[in-house]
């Protein structure tokens, strides 16, 4: 793996997060016999060429209008199309197979990400030579996994990712037992078609997925409108056996990465470079949390920096 990392300071002194005004338009594309509602972000000033591409998706149970349209915004603002969508299942767009909602499926969710590609590549503001993704937390394994090997897609961004292993797993949600006994509520949940219980709540909340307060509590933040704030029990056991940090050899485009030591997992990263045989920019912020990725406007500024400056090389030539 060929490394640049990048120190915060030097990171601030790069800073050029633009006031340029964007546009965005609603769109839909199909994916597995479903409809999936999508925001196209412009530059409001791009003239009349088509324009490099960012594809960006974001956390686990997350809607399109939040932490991934922060992202798509300040893409924009840098001079790229940018593209969101809702997964199947979450906020606007249809559902899973059998009607089913809100199971955080990686399977289904790359499956999605290949299909706005696909999508993404056919529009006429689009250069489709020029396709980026840009995965947020969760998403940045389903990202990995979607542009990996895919011809449609030049680069890769991941901001704040969660790839987690088995062992990433068992330290999270609470050793062996703790995640055999989640993919048996997994099993229950699946065999009387599913059982929705809420996303968020305050610290301490019983029955509730996250019971930490915090961005997805907050309705300044997270707890906007649009977010559904559900959670299917039946998902459990799919997002428990996926291990993303474990299989990095099969991304084949170069890598940006944004995270913390005091944002989630950061072992994670480490797991997953450890691994990968390509070029990657690293970019460690101090004193940056999970949530603080997600709508800080100065760590969002600084992340966003980085990725597009990392989509920007092969532009020119």
């Amino acid at each position: 793996m060929k490394t640049l990392a990048l120190t915060t300071a030097a990171a601030l002194l790069a800073s050029s997060a633009a006031i340029a005004q964007v546009e965005s338009r609603t769109v839909t594309f199909e994916n597995e016999g479903s409809m999936l509602s999508g925001t196209l972000y412009l530059p409001e000033e791009r003239g009349d060429a088509p324009l490099p591409t960012v594809i960006v998706t974001g956390a686990w149970t997350s809607v399109q209008e939040q932490m991934p349209a922060n992202y798509a915004r300040a893409m924009a603002e840098r001079g790229f199309a940018a593209f969101t969508f809702d997964f199947r299942g979450w906020g606007k767009s249809g559902d899973l197979p059998n009607k089913v909602r809100f199971v955080e499926s990686p399977e289904a969710k790359t499956s999605d990400i290949k299909a706005a590609i696909k999508f993404v590549a056919t529009l006429p503001e689009v250069d489709a030579d020029h396709i980026n993704g840009l995965g947020i937390c969760a998403s940045a394994g389903y990202m990995v996994d979607a542009v990996s090997g895919n011809p449609l897609v030049q680069r890769l961004g991941l901001v704040a990712p969660w790839l987690q292993n088995k062992e990433i797993v068992e330290a999270v949600y609470g050793g062996e037992d703790g995640v055999a006994g989640l993919i048996e509520v997994s099993h229950a949940a699946e065999a009387k078609g599913g059982e929705i219980i809420p996303a968020a709540g305050p610290e301490g909340a019983d029955g509730v997925l996250m019971p930490i307060g915090g961005y997805y509590y907050e309705p300044e933040r997270g707890a906007i409108p649009e977010y559904d704030d559900k959670w299917n029990n039946a998902g459990w056991e799919g997002w428990l056996i996926y291990h993303p940090a474990d299989n990095p050899q099969r991304l084949d485009k170069p890598l940006a990465i944004v995270h913390s030591e005091s944002a989630a997992i950061p072992q994670g990263v480490k797991t997953f470079l450890a691994g990968f045989a390509g070029e990657a920019t690293v970019q460690f912020l101090e004193d940056v949390t999970q949530f603080d990725f997600y709508d800080n406007p100065e760590d969002v500024t600084r992340a966003a920096d980085t990725v597009a400056d990392h989509f920007r090389i092969g532009l020119d030539g």
